[in-house]
Parts: C-alpha cells; structure tokens; sequence
C-alpha cells in the first residue's frame, strides 16, 4: 500500500511539470521554486523521473542571482529564503560547482534583523511584547526582516550539507551553531515549535505540527540538544494531525530521526502538488533521507 500511495503522486508530478520545466503549487500554475524543489528531491534517482528531472533542474539553475541567491519564479527579481532548498538541492545532486558555493555564500550573509542595537535599547527601557533571547540570529523569508523558525530550519539543512573539507565548512558550521541556539531558544513549552516565538504577550505560544517537522528536520544530527520532547511531540501529533503538508513534514523528520511508521492508507493525492511531492518523500525510502545531514 505503501508503494501504491507513493507511485500515485509520484504520477502527479510528472504530468504537472509546466513546460518551462517547474512546478507550480497546482497544475496549470505558475511554476514557483518551493514545489520546484520538492518535486526534485521526490523524483531524484528516479529512472521515469529522469526526464522530468533534468528539466526542472535547468529551470531552477536560472533562478539564480547573480548575487548567489535564487528568485522564487520567473516574474520575481529577488532571492529569497528558498535558496536553501536549492543549495541543499545542488548537495543531494553531487554538484558541489560555482553555482553551489555562491549559494553558499548568499546563505551565510543572510540573517534576521532582528538584535540591533535600537532594538536592545528599547527592550532595556520599555520591553517588547515578544520574548526571545535578541543573541541569536536565523534566517528571514525575506533579506533584512526578522528571522523565522522554517527558513531557519531549511537554512540548516543545507549548511549542514557543506563537506567538512570545503575553504568555507568553518564558517557554515558557526552559523549553524547560532541558529540551532535560536531554535532551541524559540522552541515552545510543550517540546514543538510555532512559527516565529515561544512567548508573545506574557503568554506561552503552541506548537504547530507542520513547523515542529520542519525544525526538527533542521537540528537532526545535532549532538548539543537534548531533543528527545521534541520527538515525543512529533510522534503525539503525527497520527492525530488532519493535514497532509503537516503529517508528511512529521513523517519526515520521525523517519530521519530512526522511527518506523505505520504505512499511509492509500488514499488518492490532493491537488496541492508541494504537499504531493512531501507525502511521496515521506514514504519509506521515498526522499526524506535527503534531507539529513551531510
């Protein structure tokens, strides 16, 4: 059943590529990065993927600014935080080239804004509404905003894919080390994790199971966490959580972390092909274990 639920929306990704070679959020759409990258890392060691592969993979080379970063679709200018799926996209493929390392380099330029000296006074003089340590940086969605607990996750996940023998592993690990501090510091009481903070308000923030796939994702392999009430709330909510995108980041990051889950019923694909080409991955065997470290 398995195989069944993973070969139908591997199906649907192949004849919802657009022409230009990517994915968009729905077939017929626009081609966007996100599910570019996605459907790329679902279909990738495919041999009826390989076409479709090559395709996409062209499409995504010309996303690429000349300043490192990747524009999130044809009619946009600027990089934006899913460079990271493309750097860690570019590692799974073996194809450690200029494009990679100026990728890279994009990554570790990038931080939150967050923790400016203006901030930090005014925090000392009249504290702000939202509790986080200002320390620790991670990455914004967009350069020069406030970082935020995925594209910090994504950001992570592709440093940590940096070989330790390359001119530029030592400052991709001490980024590394900061985010995963910035994490762990916005992690929520109940071992999860929300989208941005921990505490707004004096009141303690829940977890969303989507983003608590994601972050764990991002800290696996990470030997400075005790991460073990993340996990055990991951594995409280992967069976109880009604959406797709969420249980398939959940199964992800539980199958990268040694677990083994109950195969998913097999039910046919929704329209949303990023959430197709998640669920595809987060089969056994199905690409989450791109998404490791290193």
């Amino acid at each position: 059943m398995a195989l069944d639920f993973r070969q139908t929306r591997i199906e649907l990704l192949l004849r919802s590529q657009n022409a230009d070679g990517g994915w968009g959020y729905f077939a017929g759409r626009q081609s966007w990065l996100e599910p570019t990258c996605y459907s790329l890392l679902a279909l990738h060691t495919l041999e009826e993927g390989k076409t479709a592969t090559e395709r996409g993979w062209k499409f995504l080379r010309a996303r690429q600014r000349p300043s490192g970063g990747f524009s999130p679709n044809a009619l946009v200018p600027d990089a934006c935080w899913a460079t990271s799926l493309c750097v860690t996209l570019h590692a799974v493929r073996g194809e450690f080239d200029a494009g990679w390392k100026l990728g890279v380099e994009w990554l570790l330029a990038s931080e939150g804004a967050e923790g400016t000296w203006l901030e930090r006074a005014i925090n000392l003089v009249r504290p702000l509404p939202v509790e986080y340590d200002r320390r620790f940086k991670g990455w914004p969605w967009l350069p020069g905003t406030s970082s935020w607990v995925e594209p910090t996750a994504h950001a992570i996940v592709a440093l940590k894919k940096v070989p330790p023998h390359s001119a530029i592993s030592a400052r991709a690990q001490k980024r590394i080390e900061e985010a995963e501090r910035m994490l762990m510091d916005r992690r929520s009481t109940d071992g999860g994790w929300n989208y941005g903070n921990r505490r707004v308000l004096k009141t303690n923030l829940p977890s969303y199971p989507e983003t608590t796939g994601i972050a764990l994702t991002g800290l696996q392999g990470s030997k400075r966490w005790n991460l073990q009430s993340a996990v055990d709330a991951a594995r409280k909510e992967w069976p109880q959580t009604q959406s797709s995108l969420a249980k398939a980041w959940l199964a992800i990051a539980l199958r990268n972390a040694g677990d083994t889950l109950p195969a998913p019923e097999p039910l046919a694909p929704g329209n949303d092909l990023m959430a197709a080409a998640l669920e595809a991955m987060a089969c056994p065997q199905g690409g989450h274990q791109w998404l490791t470290a290193g």
